[in-house]
């Protein structure tokens, strides 16, 4: 049995993945949130089984799956340690590492942490996958199997953790920002909000597809579009103008340290 501890944003994309792609089934999955009221809507839709508490998921699950704020991590371990012995513990908190969470456990736990990001909400999530001593790869299997339902998964050791979590985890609100500024950009020369807002989502998907799908550096399919003294090449001036490359880089270095020392 699936145990899942926390039921917020990216708890219950997870669960609703798992049960839309039959990874597990509704019987054999058991939650608890203390949002009693946001527990009870996924029991309502998905006639699944509600605990009392986190006390109870650990005395029946045999996986557990950590979904809570960082910031309640450690009133979670104190709460439930010693009814922690061989299940297997998933946890997506994050910048949270599993030295961190077997030193408040004080015993040796079997722990895969997962990275996930929002797009997951949409099916075409990013996650990293990165698995503790003692952890099986019978488990580290179902786990990805897990996340595959939800986008794409790779696995990482632990120590790459925070890089990945300042691109693809924080990389979302990155792409929205640029996003957003395309779009503005199109309504300044005229063009409606929803029409430009429809304009520069679907060119952000598209050139991602190609990028995954072509296998070319974004490098060389960016000189393709380019013509001398053409209309992209005076937009990209501007953009070099702007640093906006230095900025990006600077983005994803920043988020990397901040993560750092939450997880420190």
């Amino acid at each position: 049995m699936l145990g899942i501890i926390g039921c917020g944003v990216m708890g219950s994309v997870i669960l609703e993945g798992m049960l839309e792609k039959k990874i597990v089934s509704p019987g054999d999955l058991l939650i608890f949130d203390k949002d009693t009221a946001r527990a009870e809507v996924l029991q309502e839709k998905w006639k699944l089984r509600l605990a009392f508490d986190a006390r109870e998921i650990c005395q029946k699950a045999h996986q557990i799956l950590f979904a809570v704020k960082p910031q309640n991590i450690d009133e979670l371990i104190m709460d439930i340690k010693d009814l922690l012995s061989d299940q297997l513990i998933i946890s997506i908190v994050a910048g949270i590492q599993i030295s961190y969470l077997q030193e408040k456990a004080g015993k040796p736990l079997r722990i895969v942490r997962i990275m996930p990001n929002t797009p997951c909400l949409v099916g075409e999530g990013m996650s990293i996958i990165s698995k503790g001593k003692g952890v099986s790869e019978q488990e580290e299997a179902f786990v990805k199997k897990i996340m595959e339902g939800l986008g794409k998964v790779i696995l990482l050791e632990e120590k790459l953790l925070d890089a990945a979590a300042g691109l693809s985890g924080c990389g979302p609100a990155f792409y929205l920002l640029v996003l957003e500024a395309l779009a503005d950009g199109g309504v300044e020369a005229g063009l409606s909000r929803e029409t430009a807002l429809l304009l520069a989502s679907q060119t952000m998907l598209g050139t991602a597809k190609m990028v995954q799908e072509t296998g070319e550096h974004p490098a060389l399919l960016k000189n393709k579009v380019t013509s001398p003294g053409g209309l992209t090449s005076a937009g990209l001036l501007a953009l070099e103008e702007g640093a906006v490359r230095a900025s990006m880089i600077k983005a994803v270095v920043q988020a990397v340290k901040r993560g750092s020392l939450l997880g420190s």
